[in-house]
């Protein structure tokens, strides 16, 4: 089966993206009473391949990232002062819908719950940025979504090395190629403080695993859907290397 491509201040974060060991997903969804730390334990065989705790993981956070970035790219595309950010909104609104659209077709091939609203962390995401304006604004979204972009990106790349799910690999294609355009457009705002961002995906702060954790959809609540936007015209796939100066804000 193979589904196709969607036409997708200083502010500390941590854990926007991150996979973690502990805080897995509606576990009873799939007939699992309780999880453990051990991650690549196989909670189901589907005809896709086996399906481990991380797999699991994975989707419910891609999904729950486009809960929390896709406003924000729609924001930007409002409000953003400058081009470069405007610019930057209009790939998140398109990648993120591009993820979703898939996170939706293969999330009831593998009995995963998805979920209609990101976690407590991401909504505070979104109510800092929508607090700003102007140019604050600009400084603020780019500096959480930067380091939310750079704690996921090796984590994408962990899942496609390690599953043997033939859908999550298919995922983990498009969301790292998603996620790599976003951090080369964020870059390109030039408002990127790379010390900053270089000490907050290493140095995380400890949160409960509840503020981390997407919550569970009422019982027969429909899936929201992320509105595609083909008229905004943006191309989302891996970005070529295009080496040239740039401005940094330290």
């Amino acid at each position: 089966m193979r589904l196709s491509r969607s036409t997708a201040g200083t502010v500390f974060v941590g854990g926007a993206l991150v996979l973690t060991l502990s805080a897995l997903a509606y576990p009873a969804m799939l007939g699992v009473e309780t999880t453990s730390s051990d991650t690549s334990r196989i909670i189901a065989n589907t005809r896709y391949g086996p399906l481990t705790e991380a797999d699991r993981d994975f989707v419910v956070k891609v999904r729950s990232a486009g809960l929390w970035e896709y406003p924000i790219g729609e924001m930007a595309l409002q409000r953003a002062d400058s081009a470069a950010m405007k610019e930057a909104g209009a790939h998140l609104v398109v990648g993120h819908s591009g993820l979703d659209e898939l996170c939706r077709k293969i999330a009831p091939e593998l009995g995963i719950t998805l979920p209609n609203q990101p976690s407590p962390q991401q909504q505070q995401f979104v109510a800092t940025v929508d607090s700003k304006s102007g140019k604050e604004f600009d400084s603020t979204a780019v500096a959480i979504m930067r380091v939310a972009h750079g704690r996921i990106f090796p984590a994408v790349a962990s899942i496609r090395a390690s599953t043997q799910n033939t859908l999550v690999r298919q995922l983990a294609d498009l969301t790292n190629d998603t996620v790599l355009d976003h951090i080369t457009v964020l870059e390109k705002t030039g408002l990127v403080n790379y010390d900053q961002v270089n000490f907050q995906q290493t140095s995380p702060p400890k949160l409960p695993d509840e503020q981390l954790t997407p919550p569970p959809p009422q019982p027969g609540a429909p899936v929201l859907a992320l509105k595609p936007r083909p008229d905004l015209n943006v191309n989302t796939a891996s970005p070529k290397p295009n080496p040239s100066p740039s401005g940094t804000v330290r």
